[in-house]
């Protein structure tokens, strides 16, 4: 019972910060040097829940493996389960809201 709500809860987290929309270009510029505040929130609050939003969405991702196959649709399945919140977690800078990859298109 707890693992599925955790996974739920995981879940639920990695739609929410997967759904931001991106920020102009002037607040992106103004995040380029984000302040210690956010860099200490970033580290202590964000990259973890963002961890266990990639766990979480893995684990749904694999699940539904079999349905999402006979869909035809894994590739944007796995964008949005696993990629898109491991890249969060892991690529963008501390302190930083939007991925160096979203910086590059």
């Amino acid at each position: 019972m707890k693992a599925s709500k955790s996974v739920a809860t995981a879940l639920v987290l990695g739609v929410l910060l997967g759904s931001t929309p991106l920020l102009s270009q002037a607040q992106q510029r103004l995040e380029a040097q984000p302040s210690a505040g956010a860099m200490v929130a970033d580290a202590l609050i964000a990259r973890p829940l963002l961890a266990v939003a990639t766990l979480g969405g893995t684990a749904v991702f694999l699940a539904s493996l079999p349905f999402t196959a006979l869909g035809g649709n894994v590739g944007p399945a796995a964008e949005a389960l696993i990629k898109t919140p491991a890249e969060a977690a892991f690529r963008r800078c501390l302190g930083c809201t939007v991925s160096r990859r979203a910086n590059e298109l």
